[in-house]
């Protein structure tokens, strides 16, 4: 596909939201955050730009903005047919740079700032191309998709001649999978009424409206203490009954054996998975709660890179793979999560919600449900209903489903007007309220 123009200038904006001021995301780690976007916008000569973020949660994000300013100049004058054509070398030398490397490896903001760039050239590419992120991989060639992997470190797990073979086998179900992408969408659970910082009638009237709102499965954060969760999950399952699908989230607050007790004291409860149980980075202490438990286990929001993704299925640590869109560098690392897992036979069920990711990983699934593992019973993707309306082209959820967006792009642009209120510590809200440092 020809691509026009080239790459001219490179913005970058220090977005940050109050969400501390409601208690929205707050956890058992996470007491207080404000959800914020370091934003890069990479423009063009013909008018278009590309646009991504990383999602942080207030202090730190001007650290990972400097990061992604470091990164994305080297780009300005490149073509946008060039970028295309050498997407999967971009991707390495993002992560190949003899000394920012040492401030890694494949790890942290730099690689999160990697990511920042990749997301923003993939939205101008499927921007230039005038259809949405999901449509724009989906119609990739198996080779061209492969060739935007960097396989370092994987090969033992994920090769590209194996790569290809997951993608040719899928090729024959694509339209009929594109078909159903666009009639049907991608089932989504909720994360809306589990914030640990609610009282429990708000929780109890968010979890009637979810359900009745078409979510299948709900999300509850846990890890205050084990009779705090009982008492909760006891209202919880008062409400819902005994069967309707749950799940819970840790945050990484436990020492493996402390989870491996706390969630067998919660076995009860009928739990679809225990979430992020302990850090993440921790692959044996996964594999070793994963066989210490009965309640599958579920990770991958901070699982730093593809190489931790391959530990954790090799060590069959996780029933449940959940990749975030901006942790990992960026759409190119992230196809080849969701292909390893392919090739695992483990469901990519993408963490989302802070501010933007819905809107960003929901083109990984919508791809992968196209043009890798097809729709399945065991796939969904998270929502978290915070923050859509500062969004272009915000989460479209009917009947508790992501429906397929048809606008050009990657999902992450937002309104300017939104950028101008809420840039950190310039912006008209934090001008009027005081800049929270």
């Amino acid at each position: 596909m020809a691509l026009s123009r080239k790459i001219t200038t490179l913005e970058s904006f220090d977005v940050r939201f109050p969400t501390s001021t409601m208690l929205d995301g707050s956890d058992a780690m996470n007491a207080d955050p404000d959800y914020s976007a370091a934003y890069l916008r990479i423009n063009s000569d013909s008018g278009a730009h590309g646009d991504s973020l990383v999602f942080t949660i207030g202090r730190g994000n001007d650290v990972q903005i400097a990061a992604i300013d470091i990164l994305a100049q080297r780009y300005a004058g490149m073509s946008v047919q060039d970028a295309f054509n050498n997407i999967g070398g971009i991707a390495q030398e993002l992560s190949a740079d003899s000394q920012l490397r040492w401030l890694g490896p494949d790890k942290g903001v730099f690689h999160m700032a990697a990511g920042a760039v990749l997301n923003a050239l993939w939205d101008l590419f499927a921007k230039q191309a005038g259809v949405p992120l999901w449509k724009f991989l989906s119609d990739l060639t198996p080779e061209q998709t492969v060739a935007a992997i960097d396989f370092r470190y994987i090969t033992d797990a994920l090769t590209p001649a194996e790569a290809l073979a997951i993608l040719k086998k899928a090729e024959a179900g694509k339209a009929a999978n594109e078909e159903q992408l666009r009639k049907s969408g991608v089932p989504a659970y909720t994360t809306s009424p589990g914030w640990l910082g609610y009282t429990d009638e708000k929780m109890l009237k968010l979890t009637e409206d979810a359900r009745d709102a078409g979510f299948n499965l709900i999300k509850y954060k846990c890890g205050k203490s084990v009779a705090d969760d009982k008492r909760r999950l006891t209202k919880v399952r008062a409400l819902l009954g005994p069967d309707f699908p749950i799940a819970i989230d840790a945050n990484q607050v436990w020492d493996v054996d402390v989870a491996i007790d706390w969630v067998n004291q919660l076995e009860e409860f009928n739990l679809r998975w225990i979430e992020e149980p302990t850090h993440p980075d921790d692959v044996v202490g996964h594999a070793k709660i994963a066989a210490s438990i009965k309640t599958p286990v579920a990770t991958g929001e901070m699982a730093s890179s593809r190489i931790i993704f391959k530990q954790l299925l090799q060590s069959n640590a996780i029933s449940v793979m959940q990749i975030d869109a901006s942790r990992v560098a960026g759409v190119n690392e992230n196809i080849a999560n969701v292909l390893m897992a392919a090739k695992f036979g483990i469901p990519v069920i993408p963490h989302a919600g802070g501010v933007g990711l819905c809107e960003m990983v929901q083109h990984i699934a919508m791809w992968d449900s196209v043009a890798v593992t097809g729709h399945h019973p065991r796939r969904m993707v998270e929502f978290v209903d915070h923050l859509h309306e500062h969004f272009l082209v915000p989460t479209d959820i009917q009947g508790g489903s992501y429906m397929a967006p048809t606008a050009p792009g990657a999902g992450a642009e937002m309104y300017q007007a939104s950028i101008d209120e809420y840039q950190f510590p310039s912006g008209g809200y934090w001008k009027k309220n005081g800049a929270r440092s």
